[in-house]
C-alpha cells in the first residue's frame, strides 16, 4: 500500500460495463504531511474518500482483491482513509 493525497475527480461518460457504480479519483502518492510526491494515477475508490483526504491505495493485482473492485480491470483502489500517521512518536499527520 502508497500513502497518497487525492487530488481530484475522474469522470467517464463511456465505460467498461463492470465500471458502472465506481467512483474514480486522482490520487498521488504523498509524504507523512500530506505533501505530494508522485505522479498521479486513476483510482476506485472502495471507501468513499474525497478531494483533499489522504489515503492508502494499493495497484496491480491487489487492487482488485476488495469487495468493490473483485474481477474489475482495475489498477489502483484506494483502500483506506488515514486518520492519523505518526513516525517515531511524533505526529506528522492528523486528520
Amino acid at each position: 500500500m502508497v500513502l497518497g493525497k487525492i487530488i481530484g475527480t475522474v469522470v467517464a461518460s463511456r465505460k467498461e460495463p463492470t465500471l458502472e457504480g465506481l467512483k474514480l479519483l486522482l490520487v498521488a502518492a504523498c509524504d507523512p504531511e500530506g505533501v505530494v510526491t508522485g505522479t498521479p494515477v486513476v483510482a476506485a475508490d472502495a471507501v468513499g474518500a474525497g478531494v483533499g483526504e489522504i489515503v492508502l491505495y494499493a495497484s496491480g493485482s491487489s487492487a482488485r482483491q476488495t469487495e468493490a473492485t473483485n474481477n474489475r480491470p482495475i489498477d489502483a483502489t484506494i483502500m483506506a482513509i488515514v486518520d492519523a500517521v505518526e513516525l517515531s512518536g511524533e505526529q506528522h499527520y492528523t486528520k
